[in-house]
C-alpha cells in the first residue's frame, strides 16, 4: 500500500465515460489524486488517466463491475491502498433503459437493470467506502471533510421522464438513500450530497437531443441552453471541497432552472 499523502484522494465510478472524466478533471483541479473505476480497464480509461496524470495528478485506474455487490468490500480496500486513502466517492456510474418507451411495455430486464446499477451496486458502494473511511483516522484539520457524492436526475420530483420510468424510479431510490446516509455520517466528518443534472448534452441524450432542443427553444428550461457536462463537474468539485460542509444531505440541481414553474 502507498503511504498516504497529504493530498486527498477521490474514487469516481462510471469513469470511462464523458462526465466521468469532467468530474475527474475538476476534482484534480482542486488538488486531488484519483482512483478511476469502470466496468473494464480499456484504451479509453487509460487515455482518461494519462490526460490527468499530464495535468500532476496521481490516477490509477480500477476495473470494477459496482453490481457485483459481494466484490465491493475488497475493492474498496483495493482503491484504498491505491494512494493510502480515501476522501470522497463519486457514485457517477449508471445505465439507462434498454428501450424508451411506455411504462406498459417496460421489461423486468430493463428494470432489474437499473435497480441493480444506478441503486442496489451504490448504496452497497457506499456503504463500503463509508466504513471504509471511518476505519481511518479522522482528517487532522477539523476543516478537512471527506463526502460522498450521487449523480441522479432532475426526473424525480414534480417532473416525470415518461420514456424513462425504470430509470427515473431507480434514480429516485438513490435520491432517498442519499438523505440516509447524510443523517448517519454527517457528525463523523463525512458529507453526502445528491446532484440532480437536467437535460444535459452528453452520449446518453444524443438520442433525444431534438426533443430536448425543442423543449430548451420553448423556455421549459429558463436558462435557454443544455447542460454541460462542466457544469455537473464543477459542482461535484465544489462539493468534494468541502465549502458546503452545512448543507447536509442537500439537493444541488444542476438544470438551468428546469424545476421552477414560470408563469
Amino acid at each position: 500500500m502507498t503511504p498516504p499523502s497529504d493530498r486527498r484522494v477521490a474514487l469516481v465510478t462510471g469513469a470511462a465515460g464523458g462526465l466521468g472524466e469532467t468530474i475527474a478533471q475538476e476534482l484534480a483541479a482542486k488538488g486531488f489524486d484519483l482512483v478511476l473505476c469502470d466496468l473494464v480497464d480499456n484504451d479509453t480509461l487509460r487515455q482518461r488517466c494519462g490526460a490527468l496524470q499530464a495535468g500532476g495528478a496521481r490516477v490509477q485506474a480500477l476495473a470494477q463491475d459496482i453490481a457485483q455487490v459481494d466484490e465491493l468490500a475488497a475493492f474498496v480496500d483495493k482503491a484504498h491502498g491505491v494512494f493510502g486513502r480515501l476522501d470522497c466517492l463519486v457514485n457517477s456510474a449508471g445505465v439507462s433503459v434498454l428501450s424508451r418507451g411506455d411504462i406498459l411495455d417496460v421489461t423486468p430486464e430493463s428494470f432489474d437493470r437499473c435497480i441493480a446499477v444506478n441503486l442496489r451496486a451504490q448504496f452497497f458502494l457506499t456503504q463500503a467506502v463509508a466504513r471504509r473511511m471511518l476505519a481511518d483516522p479522522a482528517p487532522a484539520v477539523a476543516e478537512a471533510r471527506r463526502s460522498i457524492i450521487t449523480l441522479t436526475t432532475v426526473a424525480i420530483d414534480h417532473m416525470v421522464a415518461a420514456v424513462l420510468a425504470e430509470y427515473a424510479i431507480s434514480k429516485a431510490g438513490l435520491a432517498h438513500m442519499v438523505k440516509h446516509f447524510a443523517a448517519r455520517l454527517v457528525a463523523q466528518g463525512i458529507d453526502c450530497y445528491e446532484i440532480r443534472p437536467g437535460m444535459m448534452a452528453s452520449t446518453m441524450t444524443r438520442s433525444s437531443a431534438g426533443k430536448y432542443q425543442g423543449l430548451i427553444d420553448s423556455g421549459f428550461v429558463p436558462a435557454r441552453r443544455p447542460g454541460e457536462l462542466s457544469d455537473v463537474g464543477r459542482a461535484v468539485a465544489a462539493l468534494a471541497d468541502g465549502s458546503l460542509s452545512y448543507a447536509v444531505g442537500q439537493t444541488i440541481s444542476i438544470d438551468g432552472g428546469m424545476a421552477l414553474k414560470t408563469f
